[in-house]
């Protein structure tokens, strides 16, 4: 995997302009793989790799049986994806990936918890998308043949763990974070394994995952520059929780003009 390290904002913002198209994840340490939250989880506390896929299946079962007293349409819960997408934005974790088509949202996400050295990984999807790149061991399981939306398939190529691919895309209905946030998921088709390995087994002739470190040092004025943007916890969560979240950020943005009265 490619990894660049950037000197300054202007330098990110330059590079990002060269992923057209391209799918980005900001993560706050530099130095964690690219996990799902239930990856990370199964790690630490199910030592027994076998136990995986039931764990899974058990998980995604029981929010079924008990989400329907809070959501105001429970259909939506017998589509697969639109469960898993719901599970993790309401802290389950899942075996999604959180992705923006945003560079800069991306960024918000990676620098505004930081301590450290930060990264984006850019994942180019339009190479999955049109199928130039494809898992070298079963080429014949093309982004329309695995694909999610369609009844039957998380259970057939993702809950098993047992099909080294990688899907991108959305439900075919967004909620209001997806939304907001320029959202899409990335599902992986085994969960023993960080995603820049699957993509080790795809057969491509250009890059299909590259990595930008943010130094510590530029997150003042990068976070200055979303926040002109309006790339904030308010507008990414479009709800009081967010709006909370948003505070935060509000408590270093003051500016040379302003009292603090």
């Amino acid at each position: 995997m490619d990894t660049t390290v950037v000197e300054s904002w202007k330098d990110f913002m330059e590079l990002s302009s060269r992923f057209e198209g391209w799918a980005f994840r900001g993560q706050q340490d530099a130095r964690w793989h690219l996990q799902s939250s239930l990856s990370r989880y199964l790690h630490a506390y199910v030592s027994d790799k076998d136990q995986w896929r039931s764990r899974e299946a058990r998980a995604i079962r029981i929010f079924r049986r008990k989400a329907h007293n809070h959501v105001p349409w429970p259909k939506l819960l017998h589509d697969d994806l639109r469960c898993l997408g719901l599970m993790q934005h309401h802290g389950a974790p899942t075996r999604l990936l959180d992705f923006t088509k945003s560079p800069f949202v991306a960024a918000f996400f990676a620098l505004e918890r930081a301590t450290s050295d930060s990264a984006i990984f850019a994942l180019n999807t339009p190479a999955l998308y049109d199928d130039r790149a494809r898992p070298r061991h079963a080429p014949w399981l093309t982004r329309d043949t695995i694909d999610p939306r369609v009844k039957g398939n998380m259970e057939k190529y993702f809950l098993g763990n047992d099909n080294e691919v990688v899907w991108f895309g959305e439900p075919e209905e967004m909620d209001g974070r997806l939304i907001a946030q320029s959202g899409t998921f990335v599902v992986p088709g085994v969960i023993d394994r960080p995603l820049h390995r699957i993509l080790d087994g795809y057969e491509s002739d250009e890059p299909l995952l590259r990595k930008i470190v943010l130094p510590v040092a530029l997150r003042a004025d990068a976070m200055k520059w979303l926040y002109r943007m309006n790339v904030t916890n308010a507008s990414l969560f479009p709800d009081l929780d967010g709006l909370a979240r948003s505070i935060a950020v509000e408590i270093e943005m003051v500016w040379p003009t302003q009292t603090l009265g």
